[in-house]
């Protein structure tokens, strides 16, 4: 196995990525979220890749346009699709033994994959989508009534919560805030981002996973809209990028179960 460093060509920019080399027919691309550079937050996908190969599995990684050694603008995960099929073109012409690709996102990296429709992948691994359409101010109040209620539950069973009220510790106005989203019945309707990525999905051919960290808000706001879905499996105790031992563990174990599916 060998680590190699490289450009490739996205319209008229130039792309920077990673290939971790492997003897195997099925490889992993791994699409990075927000402004992540492809190693991932403190080289996670970095590490994973390393780990994935040495299994037998080739794994590409890149940054998109505007991100990291990339050159261009970042558009965001909506514009992202010409990066995704650029760089999965790329793979294929590197490693020209492989046979299966199959895409890792995490967050916003899964929603493009999403949107894309599969973007001409063999197979999906989904973690944590990304579903909130517009987050405002603040991120939490973004979520749905059922995460909100988690949320609070949880704070006014902590004695630190109410020491942090009485000092001025506390924004009352966002405290009152999502009590009033946290007293609401029913789950917030999807957003249209949400069903734009439902019917991404429905036309895509291979298998997808769908990863889930159980203490992670953009899991819990996927899963207010997504929990009919048996493809879902959820990582008791995980925060969103998987950094704990057991958790990154726990991810790499599916990863490597769907590509050897």
């Amino acid at each position: 196995m060998s680590r190699l460093y490289l450009t490739f060509a996205c319209g008229k920019h130039a792309l920077a990525g990673t290939l971790d080399t492997a003897p195997g027919k099925t490889g992993l691309l791994m699409v990075s979220g927000g402004n992540e550079i492809r190693s991932g937050a403190f080289s996670g996908h970095a590490q994973l890749a390393r780990s994935i190969a040495k299994s037998g599995f080739p794994v590409f990684r890149f940054d998109r346009r505007g991100v990291g050694d990339s050159e261009g603008e970042n558009r965001g995960f909506r514009k992202a699709a010409k990066d995704i099929t650029s760089a999965r073109d790329a793979f294929r012409a590197l490693a020209p033994d492989v046979e299966r690709v199959v895409a890792f996102g995490n967050c916003d990296a899964a929603s493009a994959l999403m949107l894309g429709g599969g973007a001409g992948f063999d197979g999906l691994i989904l973690a944590n989508p990304w579903t909130i359409e517009d987050i405002g101010d603040d991120a939490a109040f973004a979520l749905d009534p059922g995460a909100i209620r988690e949320r609070y539950t949880k704070k006014l069973k902590d004695p630190s919560e109410f020491k942090r009220l009485l000092s001025g510790g506390v924004n009352l106005g966002k405290l009152t805030k999502g009590l009033f989203r946290a007293s609401r019945v029913s789950s917030s309707e999807p957003s249209n981002l949400a069903q734009e990525m439902r019917q991404g999905l429905e036309s895509s051919d291979g298998p997808v996973a769908i990863l889930l960290a159980s203490a992670d808000r953009t899991a819990q706001a996927f899963a207010a809209i997504w929990d009919d879905d048996p493809r879902i499996e959820r990582c008791e105790g995980a925060g969103h990028a998987f950094v704990e031992p057991e958790h990154r563990a726990w991810l790499e174990s599916r990863i490597l179960a769907a590509l050897r599916a």
